[in-house]
């Protein structure tokens, strides 16, 4: 009984050393300003302090901004492969496909694209088949619909200009889907293509040379970058303007109707937990939008001389006043 009274004092107990937590890096590749996506970031970091994440002691963030300039994204995809982070958050077509070209192993999510499968880069929505995936803005007869709810508040339109960035190539996508619902509703559209910043001036000369009577603008990271002197433009020359999201009418443009962008950037917080608790890509739908949001501004409409009726009023989800 001794012995082993004494054997066992002969054994420290064994203290298990507690290894450091790993911190996760997160890159994001982002094509505009950190101004302009300055709500939809927020969003995105909201939705992972809401899963737990803290900067700095569980995650660490490698941010890379494309200052509105599609030419600079393949460099700054690359640079960001380089950096070794272990997924990557993004937001738009074009560097999509940069991050795409770039990578083949380091998980990638989109926060808004419009068609991935179009633009080559899975497989099929339900099963993405590679290292993307994300959430779409695209759903079935949304051109339409844009198209419906501008002709319902200038009843007399039949031309409209089409806004649209020639070096995104989802833009032909969602103009080819436009141009059906258009000719079912006997409107012209008019594409009015521009490639820089520069050209939004020459664009709404373009318009009002061909005495357009309306306009929509199509989605584009870099023209929502630019939202601010679009609706000006759009409003000094007396255009009623159909944008994608709600912060076009913030800024001032008469009407929005999609999917909540900072929405889409929240849940992207969900994807990204998912991926760095060893869930794949390949193995995350990509999501559809299922909820559509109406924002009209009533200064913009005093301001290009439209009234909209009281009924159209009572069914958009925010009045700006």
């Amino acid at each position: 009984m001794v012995s082993l009274v004494c054997g066992m004092t002969l054994w420290p107990p064994r203290i298990h050393a507690q290894q450091p937590k790993k911190i996760s890096r997160i890159g994001v590749l982002l094509p505009g300003t950190p101004a302009s996506f300055s709500l939809r970031t927020k969003a995105f970091l909201d939705g992972l302090r809401e899963l737990g994440y803290v900067e700095g002691v569980t995650i660490a963030f490698e941010w890379r901004w494309g200052q509105d300039r599609v030419e600079t994204l393949s460099g700054l995809a690359a640079d960001l492969v380089r950096s070794n982070v272990d997924v990557i958050i993004t937001g738009g077509t074009s560097a999509a496909q940069a991050l795409k070209a770039a990578t083949a192993t380091i998980p990638i999510v989109v926060a808004i694209i419009s068609d991935p499968v179009a633009a080559g880069l899975v497989d099929s929505l339900a099963r993405p088949g590679g290292n993307l995936t994300g959430f779409s803005i695209v759903a079935p007869e949304l051109g339409g619909k844009r198209l419906e709810l501008l002709k319902e508040i200038v009843p007399h339109v039949s031309s409209v200009a089409v806004l649209l960035n020639i070096r995104n190539p989802q833009s032909q996508i969602e103009l080819k889907e436009m141009r059906s619902a258009a000719q079912e509703m006997r409107l012209q559209l008019y594409p009015i293509e521009i490639s820089t910043e520069d050209g939004l001036e020459d664009a709404f000369a373009a318009m009002n040379k061909a005495a357009v009577q309306a306009l929509v603008v199509l989605t584009d990271p870099i023209l929502f970058s630019q939202r601010k002197r679009t609706v000006d433009l759009a409003n000094r020359n007396r255009l009623p303007a159909m944008y994608f999201f709600k912060g076009y009418a913030e800024e001032g443009g008469l009407m929005s109707y999609g999917p909540s962008d900072t929405d889409l950037f929240r849940r992207t917080a969900a994807y990204v937990d998912r991926i760095l608790k060893g869930t794949k890509p390949r193995d995350l739908p990509i999501e559809q939008p299922t909820k559509f949001e109406l924002f009209i501004n009533l200064r913009a409409a005093n301001m290009i001389g439209v009234t909209i009726p009281e009924s159209f009023l009572l069914r958009a989800d925010k009045v700006i006043e």
